[in-house]
């Protein structure tokens, strides 16, 4: 029986699994562990499961020297040192596939939110403020035949372009079309790219400033993909229409964050796969990753 810390409460009866053979520890409050204390939660740890918001450096490792499987509760990874792990010959597994619906959902929710002024709309009904039908109040833009840029076209941006073919929409890919061209032709912009060193501030100022001054970004991707300041410059200026994430740089944003201020921005609490389905299949994944690989065993879902 393997020692196994769990950075958070997660959903699903398949964490059951993992207690009925290991020495589980959960981490209880609402807020996730600081650095120091999951250093000290994972001294004797042997397995980890771990979410995005978790940083799995070298110093975490160097805390837990019995560590030998880390289960990522997220289908990426750019919050563990791979390179870290690989050395220590510490297992890695992600749970991958099973929020692509979840995730495309959202995406498609946040474009539409956007694109019809929801937030605004729903704040006046709240405030009162609704007298009458307004002919020239809370307009929008069509979203029916218009241009989708879906940059990064892997399992998700490919569910995004499934569903745009339900509003007639033409698409274009970042696979066959090139950044510039699809920033400058769409009408909405969607990001569905893994964060790296090269997609980190792909979204700049010059990238916003190809796009059409009535074009709107999604991202639902990861927050450090779109330069923030230059996010909130475009959005005071009239630089693109709007804006829709659910991904911030950083994450959470602060109370202070000047891109609250931003006009025609909208912002969620990275829920992309916040559904029940996709969460209790992510716990699914992950406490598989574990139980394999404290066996012994390969993982079924390893980072690739």
């Amino acid at each position: 029986m393997a020692v196994v810390y769990v950075t958070r409460e997660i959903v699903g009866g398949a964490l059951e699994r993992l207690r009925a053979a290991h020495d589980v520890t959960v981490w209880e409050k609402a807020e996730p562990p600081q650095p120091a204390e999951l250093r000290a939660a994972v001294a004797d740890a042997e397995g980890l499961l771990c979410m995005l918001a978790d940083r799995v450096d070298q110093e975490l490792l160097d805390a837990a020297p019995r560590l030998r499987a880390v289960a990522n509760y997220a289908v990426g990874n750019d919050n563990i040192d791979l390179a870290a792990a690989t050395a220590r010959g510490i297992a890695v597994g992600v749970t991958p596939d099973v929020l692509t619906d979840a995730t495309a959902d959202l995406a498609f929710a946040l474009l539409l939110a956007a694109a019809r002024n929801l937030p605004e709309a729903i704040a006046a009904v709240t405030a009162g403020e609704w007298s009458t039908w307004e002919p020239k109040r809370w307009l929008g833009v069509d979203v029916h035949g218009a241009t989708l840029g879906i940059v990064g076209f892997g399992r998700i941006g490919r569910a995004v372009a499934r569903r745009a073919e339900g509003f007639d929409m033409t698409v274009l890919a970042t696979r066959e079309t090139p950044l510039e061209e699809l920033l400058a032709q769409s009408d909405f912009v969607t990001l569905h790219c893994p964060l790296t060193a090269e997609t980190r501030h792909l979204i700049d100022a010059s990238a916003l400033s190809l796009m059409k001054p009535t074009a709107i970004l999604v991202n639902t991707a990861r927050g450090p993909i779109v330069d923030p300041l230059a996010l909130g410059a475009a959005l005071r200026a009239g630089t693109i229409g709007g804006a829709a994430l659910d991904v911030t740089d950083p994450e959470p944003m602060p109370p202070d964050d000047p891109l609250h201020g931003s006009p025609n921005l909208i912002v969620v609490p990275h829920i992309g796969s916040a559904t029940h389905t996709a969460r209790a299949r992510m716990t699914e994944l992950a406490v598989n990753n574990l139980l394999a690989a404290l066996a012994g065993l390969p993982m079924p879902n390893p980072v690739r």
